[in-house]
């Protein structure tokens, strides 16, 4: 959801939330890690959850206070718990010895975006199925989980049939004791709920205790993720066809942490403390989180430290960059996070506007409701049907309650695109009376077209077609026109390109990780749906669909969650971070016209808008080299960031954890992209490279980046075996005609004639 209404949803339930008494609010106590191992008891935990009440019970007067106060005690993986509490009681606690870190149970959203872009990615290439796609039999006996708003289990994505019993380590299960509960089957194998942390921070909202989904979102990415095949599935028949998830075969779970859009923190710390005892093996979040403004706030943040503990125990998490652009910051940035920016695919929706004088307009819609095409409608400017007392500005927006209904009525309504969603727009001009509308671009630099789900016959055009359309209705009393019924096509427009809500870099916390890590399809993705959710989020539209199409880096996130699964099936050995590597370094940067993907300006875009570029998914099955970092890596970035060694301790199951004497450089943290935020005349990172393909020799090829001098040393590696490592250095020189002139980019190619292992450069020359 993006605009004004995303604004006034948010602006109901903080209003809401503001009524809660200011004495008391709900807080996170951070503790680290357990040092159960695998053969934990329930006594153990209960051990722990005891300790916890008396921890708090010292601070609030007493371990009978303290139970009423915990809302959750984390008791198995990560060490904490959430707790009610007055400022002054929170302030004490952080200060206690064992206690890493305590901060407010705040609010996070999910990245759904309602600007729906018209040019879209390469169906082909992201249907093929290579080799070793079939070998994974695509994805069996991994499990994907998501952190989202539930699951729709009646879908047709989430049908079991043909699949093997559940894997024996599954530890998980479906709540399922309720009227309103999830049934489990062979293919979903867990759903559970958690809004303690969001009833504590508003009691009287309106939520029931279930997983099932009710506005359709943790369906839509659970089934990208992990969907089952479906033929004939269709938006109100668009995008008709067979569809699946990333990995088809997978298991999928849903641990349902957000309601209403909103995902709270210690319902999300219960998820992910959920998510890693039940033994999944990728977790998919599309939710984002405020910009982390230093590096010191990563271990104040329930999606940062979830995430690493799960990492730790060697779960991929894979995470939306955001939906903040075209000007908004990245979020989810920590290294550990594979973090997704999203890209158009390559379909596109018409739907045309014939004049009166017999001139055809090509437009873009995706409305299923048509006119009859054996008549003429008159045709009306919006600033020219302004109610009384309405701006002639406001009315050509076709704001709310801005048209003048005895004007509109019967007529096909011309508005200006930009400021109000477009299926705002459209339920105006029906609620006026009006049988169509044409929503004009009015920017020429930026001319692409948006399209989304409304119900009125609609369709958008370009600035320059509006001219002529402006001319034809400037040279007769009476303009007349017809919109003519959708068709959709594929492989027809430039894609990917980068759509205009995606984040963009860099990270305003530690810019010395280049971020995002790739793109991903996110605008126009067809996938399963809630019939109790709203595609349009027009509280008049009542329509159910079991599909629909939806738009946000929510949307490019599961898809590379499914690819992870699917690595993780063919490499059990692989980490985290070689599967993040494999994907990052076999992305593109080129388009389907083999030419540099640009945004949505028509501009070449950059690593800040796609970061490695956009996944392949089967390049990325065998990269041939990785970029790995291990738990200890990420600690001692940790540790270059501020964070002492007795703190680091308590992150791990094993306390030996000490900092380096001499705290690493954040650029030499071993990632598969270079990033130098400051180059001081000359600048020298390392990266270590481990062999994961057959034996070979390796030279490198880069492109610097304008105004810098790059040497690798050394220029060639040979590997022998699997599993070998060798280390590079690339040294950088500034050339002084950059200085001040922000970043520029380049790349690192590593090949052996068969495998590219690319890496994305940027520098920001400072002398």
């Amino acid at each position: 959801m993006r605009g004004g209404k995303l604004i006034f949803v948010g602006c109901i339930l903080i209003s809401l939330f503001a009524q809660i008494s200011a004495v008391k609010k709900s807080y996170i106590v951070y503790l680290g890690s357990h040092s159960h191992g695998p053969d934990a008891t329930l006594e153990d935990y209960e051990l722990v959850e005891s300790s916890h009440y008396k921890l708090l019970g010292s601070y609030v007067g007493s371990e009978e206070k303290a139970r009423d106060a915990i809302i959750y005690s984390y008791t198995k993986n990560i060490n904490g718990f959430a707790a009610t509490m007055e400022e002054n009681e929170a302030e004490e606690i952080a200060k206690h010895p064992d206690v890493l870190s305590v901060f407010e149970n705040t609010i996070h959203k999910l990245q759904t975006s309602r600007s729906w872009s018209f040019v879209d990615m390469d169906n082909a290439e992201r249907d093929r199925i290579g080799a070793l796609w079939t070998k994974a039999k695509f994805g069996r006996d991994i499990i994907i989980a998501t952190l989202d708003s539930g699951v729709w289990p009646e879908s047709k994505s989430f049908s079991d049939e043909g699949m093997a019993p559940v894997p024996s380590k599954w530890r998980g299960y479906c709540e399922n004791n309720t009227k309103d509960g999830v049934p489990c089957n062979r293919k979903l194998i867990g759903a559970r709920y958690f809004n303690k942390g969001i009833r504590a921070f508003n009691p009287d909202l309106n939520i029931t205790n279930s997983a099932r989904d009710t506005d359709g979102h943790g369906t839509h990415t659970l089934s990208t993720a992990g969907g089952n095949f479906v033929p004939g599935a269709s938006y109100f028949g668009y995008a008709n066809g067979t569809i699946k998830g990333g990995a088809p075969g997978a298991r999928v779970a849903a641990y349902k942490t957000c309601w209403a859009e909103f995902c709270m923190d210690a319902d999300l710390l219960a998820g992910f403390e959920a998510a890693i005892h039940d033994k999944v093996d990728v977790l998919s979040l599309s939710i984002g989180s405020a910009p982390v403004t230093r590096g010191l706030d990563y271990l104040d943040d329930a999606l940062a430290i979830g995430s690493l503990h799960a990492v730790a125990k060697g779960i991929t998490v894979v995470c939306a960059a955001g939906n903040n652009g075209p000007d908004g910051t990245i979020v989810n940035v920590a290294p550990w996070f594979l973090s997704v920016g999203a890209s158009t695919i390559d379909r596109e929706y018409l739907s045309s506007l014939r004049l009166g004088h017999g001139t055809v307009i090509k437009g873009a819609t995706q409305e299923s409701e048509t006119l009859p095409q054996n008549r003429l409608y008159p045709l009306i400017n919006s600033s020219d049907a302004a109610a009384h007392g309405v701006a002639q500005g406001d009315a050509a927006l076709c704001d709310d309650s801005s048209l003048d209904p005895e004007k509109v009525k019967g007529k096909i309504v011309v508005c200006m695109g930009g400021v109000v969603d477009a299926d705002t727009k459209t339920s105006n001009v029906r609620e006026a009376g009006g049988v169509g509308v044409v929503i004009v671009n009015q920017t020429e630099e930026a001319d692409y077209l948006t399209v989304g789900p409304n119900f009125l016959p609609s369709t958008m055009i370009s600035y320059k077609h509006g001219l002529t359309l402006l001319s034809y209705m400037e040279s007769t009393n009476k303009p007349l026109g017809n919109i003519s019924p959708p068709e959709s096509r594929i492989g027809v427009i430039r894609a990917p390109v980068v759509a205009d809500f995606s984040s963009r870099g860099p990270s305003n916390s530690t810019p010395e990780i280049l971020k995002p890590d790739v793109i991903a399809p996110g605008v126009n993705i067809l996938a399963a749906f809630s019939p109790d959710g709203s595609s349009t989020d027009i509280m008049s539209d009542t329509r159910s669909t079991p599909y629909a199409l939806l738009s946000g880096t929510s949307m490019a996130c599961p898809h590379v969650s499914g690819v992870a699964a699917l690595l993780k099936m063919i490499h059990r050995d692989w980490s985290p971070a070689a599967i993040k590597s494999a994907i990052m370094t076999t992305a593109r940067t080129r388009d389907n016209k083999k030419q540099t993907i640009r945004d949505y300006t028509h501009e070449e875009a950059t690593p800040f808008l796609y970061g490695n570029g956009h996944i392949r998914p089967n390049r990325a099955a065998d990269p041939g080299l990785v970029y790995d970092i291990t738990t200890d890596d990420y600690l001692n970035f940790l540790c270059a960031l501020g964070f002492n060694a007795t703190y680091l301790s308590n992150l791990t199951e094993t306390p030996y954890f000490t900092c380096p004497s001499e705290p690493m450089r954040l650029e030499n943290l071993n990632y598969p992209a270079i990033s130098v935020p400051a180059l001081d005349k000359t600048f020298t990172v390392t990266r270590t490279l481990k062999n994961v393909g057959s034996p070979g020799t390796y030279k490198v090829h880069v492109v610097a980046p304008s105004g810098v001098d790059v040497v690798v040393t050394p220029a060639e590696l040979s590997f022998s075996q699997v599993g070998e490592e060798k280390s590079f250095r690339v040294a950088m020189t500034s050339k002084h005609r950059t200085i001040g002139k922000g970043y520029t980019f380049g790349r690192m190619v590593w090949s052996d004639g068969k495998h590219y292992v690319r890496s994305a450069v940027a520098v920001n020359v400072v002398a």
